[in-house]
């Protein structure tokens, strides 16, 4: 007896209209070529072909991570009437691309965001091993206090240790203008339009009143100094 034959199912793609290219292009001022490419990989849903661009930014800009990065801006963002200011410096490949309208604009987002958050550190590699400790320690003591078996209690700290990091380092801190993303996957995503690698060499923040302030240096780049010294 012959097999039976069924109808092949046909999904419909999206039609990838200019519209739909400018909208994305404005939302994530990625290249017009990129955006359709996005586009058509998530069948015309804007959301998920930012979703797209975000990681092929991530991916670039991992490519790219171990790139010497001797130019940069240190800029100043005062905030709230004058009670809290700002200094930080960004490093990137080139001296054209420190003087451009994108690098420009994440240099001030990122000084206005450290305004704002009052993060700690730039990395999470850079916390120091005494404020580790001290947190592992605290958060320990929690899960144990609750009862929890000692395997549980140490996945419990592994987790409350994720959210130390994304209140006191810069890098893991959710963007202040845009919650959905990490101010490393912000920079990752100009990094992906300019083609070069861009890190943050360190920040200052001081509020006016306050006896001590905030001074953070990325740890490679402060042990290379030491040891140049």
């Amino acid at each position: 007896m012959p097999g039976r034959t069924y109808p092949r199912k046909v999904f419909a793609m999206a039609e990838i209209t200019a519209t739909m290219v400018k909208e994305l292009r404005e939302k994530s001022g990625a290249p017009m070529m990129d955006c359709k490419k996005a586009l058509t990989e998530a069948n015309g849903n804007i959301e998920e072909a930012m979703i797209v661009l975000r990681k092929r930014g991530m991916a670039s800009a991992a490519k790219k991570a171990t790139r010497t990065t001797s130019e940069g801006v240190v800029t100043s963002y005062i905030h709230a009437g004058g009670k809290i200011g700002v200094l930080l410096e960004v490093n990137c490949e080139s001296d054209f691309v420190a003087r451009t309208a994108e690098f420009q604009t994440l240099v001030h987002d990122i000084a206005m965001h450290i305004a704002a958050v009052d993060p700690r550190y730039v990395r999470k590699e850079d916390v120091t091993a005494a404020d580790m400790e001290r947190e592992k320690d605290i958060y320990l003591a929690q899960a144990m206090a609750s009862g929890k078996p000692a395997n549980i209690a140490e996945k419990m700290v592994a987790g409350k240790m994720g959210k130390f990091y994304e209140e006191v380092c810069l890098l893991e801190q959710p963007f202040i203008k845009e919650q959905s993303i990490t101010i490393t996957q912000l920079i990752a995503t100009v990094i992906g339009k300019l083609g070069e690698n861009i890190s943050v060499r360190r920040f200052a923040r001081f509020k006016v009143g306050e006896s001590t302030e905030t001074v953070a240096v990325a740890k490679t780049q402060a042990v290379a100094e030491e040891k140049a010294e």
